[in-house]
């Protein structure tokens, strides 16, 4: 699979979906319940009911992508359910995708190296 790059914004529904819904279903929940523009790149990610299961929606530029991921042996750390939707860093976003504690990323605070002596 192609990843948006780290430029992108990830968004994630913190309320669970219906997973039957497709690109057009997920992209009309962007619009009327999210009340985000599901065509600027921003990447979307929404949880089932079951812990196990995400879908990501993003417009590339010439269409949708959706990408469904199912983990085998554990479950995906999600935030708690409630309406609405939070930000996730890149870092973040990737933790979250390979199935590990995504609160657990934190960013590094960038620094100069030393002048060498």
């Amino acid at each position: 699979m192609i990843f948006p790059s780290n430029r992108v914004r990830v968004l994630v529904a913190t309320q669970p979906v219906d997973f039957r819904k497709g690109h057009d279903g997920l992209c009309a929940l962007v619009a009327s319940t999210l009340r985000k523009d599901p065509y600027t790149g921003t990447v979307f990610v929404f949880r089932a009911r079951r812990a196990d299961r995400l879908k990501l929606l993003y417009w590339d530029g010439s269409g949708l992508v959706m990408a469904y991921k199912r983990l085998e042996d554990t479950t995906f750390t999600w935030p708690a359910i409630k309406d609405g939707i939070m930000a996730l860093n890149h870092a973040q976003f990737e933790a979250l995708f390979s199935g590990l504690d995504w609160r657990k990323v934190k960013p590094v605070d960038p620094r100069r190296p030393s002048a060498p002596e």
